[in-house]
């Protein structure tokens, strides 16, 4: 009887153990990815690294929703500047939305923007809000296949 109560306590002490284990590798694991302003300060307390980490994901989300926002204004931009440029015509004609295609590849971010022929985009809005976001601009392309304008742009981030 007393083997099996030391047997029991052992293995709630090594389950307890490896826990605390599992949870030190995700800690480290969720530090490593917020940001640091320099490698030289000290090291922080677990509850420091969380609080850094909640900031910094706090600071993301409000990065996406202006950036989103950004992209609806320039969406609705874009569409009222093709329909007044077709209605002084006489014609409104549907066309094809464009489209936006973000890739990040380590510390380049490729935007690739795709549109009709006739689609009037403000190519320059595209520059200006990497711009703001604090991106390099490294390359900007134009090619078109048929009725499709490809507007590519790599950038550093």
């Amino acid at each position: 009887m007393e083997q099996n109560l030391s047997s029991s306590r052992t293995d709630r002490k090594l389950m307890e153990r490896n826990r605390r284990n599992q949870m030190k590798a995700l800690y480290s694991q969720l530090n490593s990815l917020v940001p640091r302003e320099s490698s030289r300060e000290p090291a922080l307390s677990v509850p420091d690294q969380l609080d850094e980490a909640a900031s910094y994901i706090k600071r993301l989300q409000a990065s996406l929703e202006k950036m989103k926002e950004k992209r609806d204004r320039l969406m609705g931009m874009e569409r009222a500047n093709y329909i007044s440029k077709n209605s002084s015509r006489g014609t409104v004609t549907g066309s094809r939305s464009p489209r936006i295609e973000v890739r990040e590849m380590g510390s380049t971010l490729e935007v690739v923007l795709m549109n009709g022929s006739d689609n009037l985009f403000m190519f320059n809005e595209i520059i200006r809000a990497l711009h703001e976001e604090g991106a390099e601009i490294i390359n900007a392309s134009l090619s078109a296949v048929e009725d499709t304008v490809f507007h590519t742009v790599h950038s550093k981030v």
